[in-house]
């Protein structure tokens, strides 16, 4: 049965936002203005649809981004907001959220297994679609992205607001986790010593991937070694979407991937510097082509550190060399 939650008992991020004054009021479309309408297929929803659908009950709209405050400043009407930092990942070890914390953050948000979520953030959606990939993990089976995310809606002007969502709490219950979506550092690794037929993607920039720079400039999370894991091939994530954010279409993506040696007939593996990029292209093969597609989250970060594995860098840069 559902359960209602006390304001009082809500979670901090959720309860500040109660009762703020509503942004973008020239821009503001009431969802109401317009029925609902079917639920599209398949793993995107446009932003047109989104607009039409912010009262649908069946639907759950949840903001993923990595800049802090995003949310609170203004979202997507009706948004309830997951932290990518603090929700979706264990705040200990180096691993995505448990499976206790990950059902009470999606009763907090009131799914249920017939709710279809739709997920959004910045950075043309790279953490939202992480969070789709630990979702799918979890068996969360109506997850979809917004095409575009917050880039392409508020490129559009669409409604925006800084309310928290008053919601009932229900008592979601995930799957147990398929393992089958995430590679590890010894799967990379079997790649690189020819001991798998799995196929790896590097999604990052071709100055990362050729071991010019360690990571993007401002990048906290470093490896010692430049370069990338042998093997792999290089289709930076980018190549993936259009100039409005949104993603290239399925043909599209098919010839882009091929040119690379990916075309779905081998298992693929994507990695990137943390995990995020990685999963924007997991979703594409997977979501969109249908590929057998793994995200390695531990990515460059965690092979780029370990001890005793082979290392692409035809750049030849150096760790702290003078």
């Amino acid at each position: 049965m559902p359960q209602h939650i006390p304001a009082a008992a809500r979670p901090t991020r959720i309860r500040r936002l109660a009762g703020a004054c509503a942004l973008g009021a020239a821009a503001l479309l009431s969802g109401a203005a317009f029925a609902a309408t079917p639920i599209p297929a398949g793993p995107l929803v446009s932003t047109d649809w989104l607009a039409q659908n912010l009262d649908n009950n069946k639907v759950r709209v949840i903001e993923v981004s990595v800049n802090p405050g995003l949310y609170e400043r203004a979202h997507v009407p009706g948004a309830v907001n997951l932290s990518w930092h603090n929700d979706l990942n264990d705040r200990v070890r180096r691993d995505i959220v448990g499976q206790e914390a990950f059902e009470a953050l999606l009763s907090t948000a009131a799914v249920t297994p017939d709710t279809t979520v739709i997920l959004y953030g910045d950075n043309n959606n790279w953490f939202a679609a992480w969070a789709a990939w630990v979702f799918d993990i979890y068996g969360v089976k109506e997850v979809k992205l917004l095409d575009g995310g917050r880039k392409k809606w508020e490129a559009e002007n669409r409604p925006l607001n800084n309310r928290a969502p008053e919601l009932t709490a229900t008592r979601y219950k995930a799957g147990p986790p398929n393992t089958a979506l995430r590679a590890r550092l010894v799967d990379a690794l079997a790649v690189a010593e020819g001991r798998s037929d799995a196929q790896l993607v590097d999604i990052r920039s071709a100055d990362e991937y050729s071991g010019k720079i360690f990571a993007p400039p401002g990048a906290a999370e470093l490896a010692v070694r430049a370069g990338h894991i042998p093997g792999a091939v290089n289709v930076s994530w980018g190549q993936a979407v259009r100039e409005d954010g949104t993603f290239k279409s399925a043909e599209e993506l098919k010839k882009l991937y091929a040119a690379a040696g990916i075309d779905g007939s081998k298992p693929v593996i994507t990695y990137c510097r943390i995990g995020e990029r990685s999963s924007h292209t997991w979703f594409a093969l997977s979501k969109i082509l249908g590929y057998s597609v793994r995200n390695y989250d531990g990515s460059w970060t965690e092979y780029g550190n370990a001890v005793g594995v082979p290392v692409k860098n035809p750049a030849g840069t150096v760790w702290a060399a003078k």
